[in-house]
């Protein structure tokens, strides 16, 4: 056991507490409030290990932290974490947190307060043990990646520009994978306007907006191609008012994912292409690609066989694996910055009623998030 494994060890208890409370605190992205609730409690902790806190208000939504701790010449780590949650305010009255088995469930525990709960570890520990650290590292909180990382983004590429390594803490894939490769993320909105009538006495003087999207569902969802990694999924429709009338409007939200930017390119020009079947009917579309594709490519090799050598001296083990999820690394990877995801705990139920964070994971991604950080 390496001192870094036994220190950790000793402190899963407290890692524990910390993310019962963080869990407490509901943070769904669409709340300003509720989310700085969330970002008052993990500045105060980040305070309380060393870190110099920059506190950046949002024009809508939550505040975003910068946590600093000094380190000597080499460029900075950045470590990434989000505040956010999908879980809207209520869900712990219903879904109250709980331990069984050696899990923790909680709604919002494994994404991503339980990666949250080991970068404040990591970072916490090394201070502890008296290590200096080659650079500085900054911890980075933010507060809308749930919802598309809009305000964050710039803070994100501005920081990663200026580091010497990214580390996302994202949940892990099963067993403590770490991922090397993500999808690219993206969506569209389609709206239709036809015009209403009364279905039984003016029938032919209506243009049917949801039959005109019909057809645009059908083309949309046969842009998929499996043997590529591509998927479009229409995944909201909207229309009408009642059965009686001929809708005049109709509109769907469409989220796409794909392995390459080759991938993304084709299907924004097929979705721009497309026209209205209907000669008086009219065809609106607005979105794109969100997150590029995170792409296993000759650095993020390197990069994963750097980490492997400074985990295997320390007694760990690593692997990685791919997702069709995104996260804020599919930012950071484009840019040419080293780049590793799911650095955050083991576990499993991501937006699900069973989201839940092996407890025994959450010493051993300290151990080895504390590793890559004082030895890069």
């Amino acid at each position: 056991m390496t001192d870094l494994t036994a220190y950790f060890a000793a402190q899963q208890d407290a890692m524990l507490e910390l993310l019962r409370q963080l869990a407490s605190i509901e943070s769904p992205s669409h709340d300003t409030a509720a989310v700085n609730r969330m970002a008052d409690r993990v500045n105060d902790e980040m305070q309380s290990r060393g870190a110099q806190v920059e506190r950046l208000p949002q024009a809508r939504g939550g505040d975003i932290l910068v946590g600093r701790w000094p380190g000597g010449s080499e460029k900075p780590i950045v470590l990434m974490c989000h505040m956010d949650t999908v879980w809207p305010l209520g869900t712990l009255a219903e879904r109250p947190p709980y331990t069984a088995d050696g899990k923790f469930y909680a709604p919002g525990a494994y994404d991503m307060k339980g990666g949250i709960v080991v970068a404040l570890a990591a970072l916490g520990g090394l201070a502890d043990l008296g290590q200096a650290l080659p650079g500085p590292a900054i911890l980075l909180c933010t507060s809308d990646e749930e919802i598309g990382s809009h305000a964050s983004r710039p803070i994100i590429e501005d920081l990663a520009h200026q580091s010497r390594l990214v580390l996302c803490l994202e949940p892990s894939l099963p067993g403590g994978v770490i991922k090397t490769a993500r999808k690219g993320v993206g969506g569209f909105t389609l709206r239709v306007e036809g015009r209403s009538a009364h279905a039984g006495a003016d029938h032919q003087k209506g243009v049917n907006a949801i039959a005109e999207m019909a057809h645009h569902i059908l083309a949309l969802q046969a842009l998929t191609d499996y043997e590529l990694g591509t998927t479009v999924n229409v995944g909201v429709i909207q229309g009408g008012t009642v059965s009686n009338v001929v809708p005049a409007d109709c509109s769907v939200k469409v989220d796409f994912r794909v392995s390459n930017p080759e991938e993304a390119k084709r299907l924004q020009q097929a979705v721009a292409a497309l026209q209205p079947h209907h000669p008086q009917a009219k065809l609106n579309v607005r979105g794109g690609l969100n997150r590029p594709p995170m792409l296993r490519d000759e650095q993020m090799a390197q990069t994963f066989a750097k980490a492997s050598r400074i985990a295997a001296l320390n007694g760990i083990q690593l692997k990685e694996g791919s997702t069709g999820g995104g996260s804020d690394a599919n930012f950071t990877a484009p840019l040419g910055v080293p780049t590793l995801d799911g650095l955050g705990v083991d576990g499993d139920g991501g937006h699900a009623i069973h989201e839940h964070v092996v407890i025994a994971s959450l010493p051993q991604r300290a151990s080895l998030l504390a590793a890559l950080i004082s030895q890069w």
